[in-house]
């Protein structure tokens, strides 16, 4: 499941230490630690230094530390310091930091256990300490404002203001109120939630015409803009859609005709939207549910008939559109299931051998380091053919060529802390897979994602870059380049390469596009180019998924989140629901798919045009073929979406998703405990994986809508 509470890396890998540094610290009593507390500014560094006493209090040279740290999503969820690369510990204990909140940092002797411990305490039985982190927000030194659109008396406008340290930085995580010498003239508002939202954005509803002034406040900065408003010259206003009939989820566009009292058309006046409706949700009369944005976007999430109203000045006009369901819901129906009940399962690939017949490869998770070669032929049987087991807790990711010969697997845990990847011949399964090549070069740190584009495999190197191995010879690995954004407290978490282009999902960075050989941007694998980067208010940016919609043809980016809310934080138990890292109470996944448009050339700024949100669970991985998104959310099952046409607002409200499945198994690695890792369709069959019972196939029935209830085995 591609889960990463804290850094796996450093912590199961300690956990694994030699034989004699665990005897040596097992004497452990005590340690201490300097600072005992850390209080920094964001962009600031400390180094922890920390010394291992026996129960004489006589230091103990030798012992080996783990520097943990407790990121904001398990610290402190209340207070919204979410995500996972807000600050760094190195292994050596240097804090590097970015973003303001209060965090922890656990200083842990590897190996040793406090004597007598009943493991209810706040140590959890292990011989460490907790030092509070609190990082501090860089001071705002200045801000500047802008002001968008045209000033005309009855409209209302975006206001922009971009914080800046000393240096002319942006001051991330600033917050700016708004306000105005004279609410008659201009006044801030809140927009209703949209898709896009930002701390440093707001809006002015603008009212009689007259100067003002606007000011805007982040910390101990202001800014000052005075402006004015005119009369608004519109006597007349004419409002057309495009389509008068739509289902839910479709997107209807808005134009505007305007003159003033002689008859003269004008243009750059600003218009602002709204609707009401009447639906069919509660019976007649019901609740309205949409999204109207200021550009003249409209998308209705419920059947019914809804009014578009346009107004500016004193005027307005309205149209109506009559909006019906979506009717894309399907059966779905259990074709196979491969259960794997004395370990958790990660993730799978399914493809097409050389042979001609069809295979499916899965991970383990916090186990012993195997992997499972399924024949999926026959997605009715589906037959374990082989097992590879390889040095590692976990096989994490598992990836095959794109000619089906070739598989690489990652590893996490390993006893020599070695890691790095496994590459197998994968081309004839029948006669059994065999082990071409280990590479570890710079990859000690643990590799828990890669991807395999053109004969090279992208691989993730300690949650800090993205190496590129050329597996041209798969025998003979080589690494030729590698990619990691610049920020001292970064962390990335997969990568997707598509035609020449990386796109990587990196936490609170958010989403980055790397040219390696395909955007025409001067890019290679052996000198990869940043194109571009949107980061994510929530810091959870987990999974990614580029994807060009065969319907419209527009270029979208899928951003999943992943994100845990639970009980008591412990980094290295697994009990509960199976998921490491959690007691007291069971999980609860958090997080959607973000939906980014952007241009074909990356030439324009990204926008965020809609998600996909299923209220009851969290999201994980995404795979999306001929316009239908297959998506793991964890303890919400296998999710089936239709993405077809334009995107704009909450998918699921818009009744878009064709089917959802729940495997429960009472015979699982943990019972009826659905935690759906991945999903890939392969020649009508859609196969999944899920951390508590294996392997399933199931197949979508006929188009024919059916009632809104779960299919389960």
């Amino acid at each position: 499941m591609r889960f990463r509470p804290i850094h796996l890396a450093l912590a199961l890998t300690g956990v694994a230490a030699l034989a004699s540094a665990q005897e040596e610290a097992r004497e452990a009593a005590s340690i201490e630690v300097t600072p005992a507390e850390l209080r920094l500014v964001a962009g600031e560094t400390a180094q922890l230094e920390a010394r291992v006493l026996d129960a004489d209090g006589v230091v103990i040279e030798d012992a080996e530390l783990l520097y943990l740290p407790l990121y904001g999503q398990f610290w402190n969820l209340e207070r919204r310091t979410w995500g996972f690369n807000l600050f760094k510990v190195s292994r050596e204990g240097e804090v590097s930091t970015r973003r303001p909140g209060e965090f922890g940092v656990m200083v842990r002797v590897v190996g040793a256990r406090a004597e007598g411990s009943d493991r209810d305490a706040d140590s959890e039985g292990y011989v460490q300490q907790r030092i509070p982190l609190v990082i501090e927000p860089r001071p705002v030194a200045q801000l500047t404002v802008e002001v968008g659109g045209p000033l005309h008396a009855g409209t209302e406008i975006t206001v922009e203001a971009s914080p800046l340290d000393s240096e002319g930085a942006i001051v991330e995580g600033a917050e700016v109120a708004w306000s105005t010498s004279d609410p008659a003239v201009a006044l801030p508002v809140s927009r209703p939630e949209t898709v896009e939202r930002t701390r440093t954005r707001g809006a002015l509803r603008l009212g009689q015409p007259g100067p003002a002034v606007l000011t805007a406040t982040s910390g101990d900065a202001t800014a000052n803009l005075e402006f004015e408003v005119v009369p608004n010259p519109v006597a007349r206003l004419v409002l057309s859609a495009d389509r008068a009939a739509v289902r839910t989820g479709d997107v209807v566009h808005l134009s505007t005709t305007m003159t003033d009292a002689e008859g003269n058309e004008l243009e750059g006046i600003g218009v602002g939207y709204s609707f009401s409706a009447i639906t069919d949700a509660m019976g007649t009369g019901g609740p309205s549910s949409g999204l109207v944005t200021q550009d003249g976007r409209f998308v209705a999430d419920l059947p019914g008939l809804y009014t578009l109203v346009a107004h500016t000045g004193g005027v307005s006009a309205s149209t109506v559109v009559h909006v019906t369901e979506r009717g894309v819901r399907r059966p779905i129906e259990l074709v196979g299931h491969g259960r794997v009940k004395d370990r958790a399962t990660s993730d799978l690939w399914v493809w097409e051998a050389p042979n001609g017949r069809d295979y499916a490869i899965t991970g383990t998770h916090s186990a012993a380091g195997h992997a499972y070669v399924w024949d999926v032929t026959d997605p009715e049987s589906l037959e374990i053919v082989d097992v590879v087991r390889v040095d590692a807790r976990t096989v994490n990711d598992v990836k095959i060529s794109e000619d089906g010969a070739t598989a690489v697997i990652s590893r996490e845990g390993a006893s020599n802390r070695r890691n790095g990847l496994v590459i197998l011949d994968v081309s004839d399964p029948a006669t059994g897979v065999t082990k071409l090549a280990e590479y570890d070069d710079q990859l000690t740190g643990g590799v828990h994602n890669t991807f395999i584009h053109d004969g090279h495999v992208y691989a993730l190197s300690g949650g800090q870059r993205f190496d590129i191995v050329n597996i041209e010879d798969p025998a003979t690995p080589h690494r030729v380049g590698s990619f990691a954004l610049d920020n001292p407290a970064r962390s990335i978490h997969d990568v997707w390469v598509v035609e020449g282009i990386a796109y990587s999902a990196n936490w609170s960075d958010g989403v980055a596009v790397i040219d390696v050989g395909g955007a025409g941007k001067g890019g290679t694998p052996r000198d990869p180019k940043l194109i571009g980067q949107f980061p994510f208010p929530t810091g959870w940016n987990h999974a990614v998924y580029p994807y060009r919609s065969v319907s419209t043809g527009k270029f979208y980016i899928f951003a999943g989140d992943e994100a845990a809310r639970t009980g008591r934080y412990s980094p290295l138990a697994e009990v509960g629901t199976g998921t490491p890292g959690y007691d007291d109470e069971p999980t609860r996944w958090r997080g959607w798919i973000h939906i980014l448009e952007w241009d074909e050339n990356f030439e324009e700024e990204p926008r965020l045009v809609g998600r996909y949100e299923v209220p009851e669970a969290g999201s994980h991985n995404i795979w999306i073929e001929d316009d239908v998104m297959y998506v793991a959310f964890y303890n919400g099952g296998l999710r089936v979406v239709d993405v077809s046409g334009e995107l704009l607002g909450n998918l699921y409200r818009q009744g878009r998703e064709i089917a959802r499945f729940l495997p429960l198994d009472p015979e699982g690695f943990l019972p009826n405990a659905p935690q759906v890792w991945g999903a890939q369709p392969h020649k009508g069959v859609i196969f999944f994986s899920d951390r508590n019972s294996g392997l399933w196939a199931v197949r979508l029935g006929d188009s024919a809508p059916v009632a809104e209830t779960d299919t389960q085995e």
